[in-house]
């Protein structure tokens, strides 16, 4: 039996009762008390610890290059949110003219965050590709035209004035960080700004985030301040441990993101802690600046989407310092987003055993931008691959009978009430009884012990008959083939919609990419040759495959900030790929031998 460092689980046992027509409803424990507004608790660790650091970023050098750590200290950063605060009262700001907010995570967009909170004005920290990795700026527009912000900030005008300049109207008050920012920073707080953070309640909308579209265009998900704090109280239930001692993050995830935006940015204000906002990212181009963190900066927890732990697992197999640092503190790992390659946790069980005797638990769950994320999260550290868990306290989730597979949908404070501007869509996403309708398919770990909770079973919607009928269970295909081609897949999109065979065309890791074309076909070719060894018939047998040269746009949606693929979008842009695919008028399909 393995060794694992010491980590406590929150919420172990479930119960379930019928509903009629095969329903479920399973629920875990009551959620206790929480706060009102995640501003009472950045208040009080503001004014307990003053001199600590809430946030730090590496100073930019004249070369480019990224230097030492400037600290932003929680006293000061109260400090600047009031000031901040009294600028957005005198602008006369609200929810239809909110802050949004055009640049990638640093510390004047953490302050600007921070006064939007205390004065109770809405903001939305837009995806920054929208503006400076678009070229047509189709979402960015989207995005405006729902918010219709009455004041917008960008990091600096060489990287997103055109942007700026293309979109945004002339009526409407831009500033820079370096020009405009200091100003509003410098504002002279008043009276008013105490009586606008009081006035806020459970109800306050707090920000907009936009969930990432597929063939459509992103809808605007309001967040409350009760959808903040009770998912941050879901948080600490699900796992004490955020409630223990002063937590460091090391976090390259970016804000407009609920994982980062809700989950890891509220992780630091509802409980206290230190956030170094990694400047890299799980590219060939940046990981580099992510190793560089976690050699000199020690998390207490770590949370990563699944190709971040795959570059540090290949990383960690030879950086002695990087596995002395990175698992020195850390009490657990957390990765969401995607599924994670089995090949990938059994590498960083092998590094952490091999520094320090004892394996790190790897934590997961399911959750979405309309629950704030957290929804569901492992009861134990047998984990793998696909497990969700329960459900997070005071969230009831209603499991429904689907065509075969069964929907799981959420009930709880932490729910979204629907999207901006956007009744149609709202009413759509709620059932009858007021469950949000996630679209996401579960199964039972084990149908014969409930407390293991429940597993992924893929995407109602993403699911398809072939033309003989047959149903073909997506999530789980992708996820074998993504562990069988480890460590070259970084995802599968799975084809065959109306045709007689299922065929997948896949995306490489940048790993495969460095490899010669003879050794890269080879890996593929063995790949197809031992999956087609364990299938069972037609709707799990992958037929025909390609590997993808073009990366994902998105422009087109095909990929978001995170780094998860889409695979309506890429299916919807690239149907003359998947058709030629499909009779066989594609170059170099691989075909199990």
């Amino acid at each position: 039996m393995s060794k694992y460092r010491e980590f406590k689980f929150g919420v172990t046992s479930g119960e379930v009762t019928a509903g009629e027509g095969g329903v479920q409803y399973l629920r875990s424990v009551p959620l206790g008390n929480y706060a009102e507004r995640i501003t009472d608790r950045f208040v009080h660790f503001a004014k307990a610890h003053p001199t600590k650091t809430f946030m730090a970023q590496r100073v930019k050098n004249a070369d480019g290059t990224k230097g030492e750590w400037r600290h932003l200290l929680w006293g000061d950063a109260l400090a600047g949110a009031r000031s901040i605060a009294q600028g957005l009262i005198q602008l006369g700001l609200s929810a239809d003219h909110p802050v949004a907010i055009l640049s990638d995570n640093d510390l004047e967009h953490a302050q600007l965050i921070l006064g939007c909170i205390y004065a109770g004005v809405p903001y939305c920290s837009v995806s920054s590709a929208y503006s400076v990795i678009s070229q047509d700026f189709e979402k960015l527009r989207h995005v405006l035209q729902t918010l219709t912000p009455g004041l917008v900030f960008a990091a600096n005008k060489e990287r997103y004035g055109r942007a700026v300049d293309t979109v945004v109207g002339k009526d409407v008050k831009v500033i820079y960080a370096d020009d405009g920012f200091a100003e509003l920073l410098a504002t002279p707080a008043t009276d008013a700004v105490e009586a606008a953070m009081q006035a806020t309640n459970g109800d306050t909308i707090v920000k907009f985030l936009f969930t990432s579209g597929s063939t459509k265009l992103p809808k605007a998900v309001i967040n409350t301040q009760r959808m903040w704090c009770a998912n941050q109280e879901q948080m600490r239930t699900s796992m004490p441990a955020l409630a223990e001692g002063w937590h460091t993050l090391v976090d390259w995830l970016p804000w407009n993101h609920t994982f980062a935006g809700n989950h890891n940015f509220g992780l630091l204000m509802y409980n206290g802690g230190t956030l170094y906002i990694d400047e890299g990212k799980p590219t060939p181009a940046l990981i580099g600046e992510t190793l560089r963190n976690l050699r000199e900066i020690s998390p207490t927890i770590y949370l990563n989407v699944p190709t971040g732990f795959e570059y540090i697992a290949d990383a960690m197999k030879k950086d002695d310092l990087l596995r002395k640092t990175l698992l020195s503190r850390v009490q657990m790992f957390f990765y969401a987003g995607a599924a994670l390659a089995q090949p990938i946790w059994d590498s960083l069980f092998e590094s952490q055993e091999r520094e320090i005797g004892e394996r790190i638990v790897m934590t997961t769950g399911l959750g979405m931008t309309e629950s704030s994320p957290f929804a569901l999260f492992v009861t134990n550290k047998d984990v793998k691959a696909g497990y969700l868990g329960l459900p997070t306290a005071g969230l009831t989730l209603k499991l429904v009978p689907n065509n075969g597979k069964v929907e799981v949908r959420y009930k709880g404070d932490n729910i979204t009430p629907g999207y901006w501007k956007n009744l149609e869509a709202t009413k759509e996403s709620f059932d009858d009884e007021g469950y949000f309708c996630t679209g996401d398919a579960v199964k039972w770990i084990n149908d014969t012990d409930i407390h293991q909770g429940l597993k992924f079973d893929g995407r109602i919607a993403e699911d398809f008959k072939l033309a003989t009928g047959t149903f073909v269970s997506v999530g789980p295909m992708r996820a074998k083939i993504i562990a069988a081609g480890a460590p070259y897949v970084q995802d599968a999109v799975i084809t065959g919609l109306n045709m007689k065979e299922v065929g997948a065309m896949i995306f490489p890791l940048p790993a495969a990419r460095a490899l010669d074309k003879a050794t890269l076909q080879a890996h593929f070719q063995n790949m197809m040759n031992e999956l087609a060894k364990t299938s069972t018939g037609s709707a799990s047998r992958v037929a025909r495959m390609l590997v993808l040269e073009e990366l994902p746009s998105i422009d087109k949606g095909e990929i978001t900030d995170k780094g998860s693929i889409n695979q309506r979008s890429v299916l919807t842009h690239r149907a003359a790929l998947v058709e030629a695919l499909h009779n066989d008028t594609a170059l170099e399909i691989i075909k199990p031998l």
